[in-house]
Formats: C-alpha cells, structure tokens, sequence
C-alpha cells in the first residue's frame, strides 16, 4: 500500500536592514487532493520582533511553536539562544523527536532552520525558505533584492506568488507577517 504523503507549504523569509516579513502560503494537499487552502503557517513570538513558519505535520508545529515560545521566554528574548536550546531538546526529547516538522524563524538580526535531528543552519544571506517551494521562493526573492526592492513584505508577496505559479504543493493564500 502506497504511504499517503501530506505535501504543503512554502514558507519565505526576507531581512532588509532591520526589517522583516515571512509568509507562508495556505495549501495543503493530501496525495493529489487539495485538502485546504487557507492554512496558517506563519506565527510571531516575543511582542511581534520573532517571526517563525513551519513545514509539516500542522498538529507537530504547533506542539514545536509552543516549545519554541517557552525557550524564547527562558532566555529572554535572545533568539540565537533559544533556537540553539529548541534544537538540543527537539533532538534528544523522547516524544519531541518524533515530530515531522521544520521551522524557520528569524528576528531583525538573524534566521535560522531547525529540524528534529538537531540542526540549525544560519543562511548566508537575508533569505530564508523552507517547503515544498522553498527553491522557487529564495530564487524569486533573490532576484527581488538584486532587482533593488527594499521592502522585505513586498518581496515576500512577490516571490511566494511566483512560487504559487511554480509549485503544486503551494497556492496563493498567502498570510504575511512583518515586524
């Protein structure tokens, strides 16, 4: 019997100075079936300065974002710490670690991807991505930057549309969030 595979989002960040958006489309698909389309992927922590997006298991982010906020709120604030900590506990938690999900989150300094076997990768640059779409998304985004655009909402909107063009697995309900 063939495993049903959940397919959705493209979550897309963009830093510009020190601001930031990150938006996530709303698709989500269950083999070839549209299941839902106005999903929300996207959520802010820490009086709206951290942004943060999932791809995954919707039941496993939202148990991720919880986590996520009580180390935000332990450390205080300071993003680097907590998603080093999230990364530790997400890799070696017995129940944690069985969680199908990436995060992306990012602040007006820095993002990052995290996953349950521990990672955390800091991008080079201002772009962060992670889904389905994810290549589409930094590829359309890059350019945006390159073509000059300053403002990282636009840019998101932009890009993520692109991407809906591209990706079956991402639509146009797209919910953006920016601090």
């Amino acid at each position: 019997m063939e495993e049903i595979r959940f397919r959705n989002t493209t979550i897309l960040g963009v830093r510009v100075g020190r601001s930031i958006a990150l938006g996530g489309d709303g698709q989500v698909t269950m083999g070839d079936m549209q299941m839902k389309s106005k999903a929300v992927k996207v959520r802010s922590f820490n009086d709206g300065k951290v942004l943060a997006g999932f791809a995954g298991a919707v039941a496993d982010a939202m148990a991720l974002f919880e986590k996520f906020e009580m180390k935000l709120s332990e450390v205080n604030g300071v993003l680097q710490k907590a998603v080093v900590e999230m990364a530790k506990e997400w890799r070696t938690d017995k129940i944690l670690k069985e969680l199908d999900a990436l995060l992306a989150i990012m602040d007006s300094r820095s993002a990052y991807l995290l996953s349950g076997s521990g990672d955390v990768i800091e991008p080079d640059d201002q772009v962060i991505s992670i889904g389905s779409g994810s290549g589409f998304a930094v590829a359309a985004a890059r350019a945006f930057l390159e073509a000059g655009e300053k403002d990282p909402k636009v840019i998101v909107k932009k890009a993520m549309k692109i991407t809906a063009n591209l990706c079956i697995y991402t639509n146009d309900n797209i919910t953006i969030l920016d601090a």
